[in-house]
């Protein structure tokens, strides 16, 4: 679906408490949920406003979005 919010908060409603302990705690991964979140705000811009990009690079833009998704879940599982 065009322009769906995919935030961290918003992909893991069960973790927000988790997310934000950590963001707090770890710069790290404070920095990865801002790139993530910056990213998908980027993604949901351009589907909205039909901007100009070509396919690959909204797949490549989508596929940054789901490693920084994976990296994230794999620290919230982790900790």
């Amino acid at each position: 679906m065009l322009g769906e919010n995919h935030s961290i908060h918003h992909e893991f409603p069960d973790f927000h408490q988790k997310i934000d302990e950590l963001a707090n705690a770890d710069p790290a991964f404070k920095a990865l949920i801002l790139e993530h979140d910056k990213l998908d705000k980027q993604i949901r811009g351009l589907e909205m406003r039909e901007s100009p990009i070509s396919d690959p690079e909204m797949e490549r833009l989508k596929q940054d979005r789901i490693r920084l998704k994976d990296e994230v879940y794999h620290r919230l599982s982790h900790h």
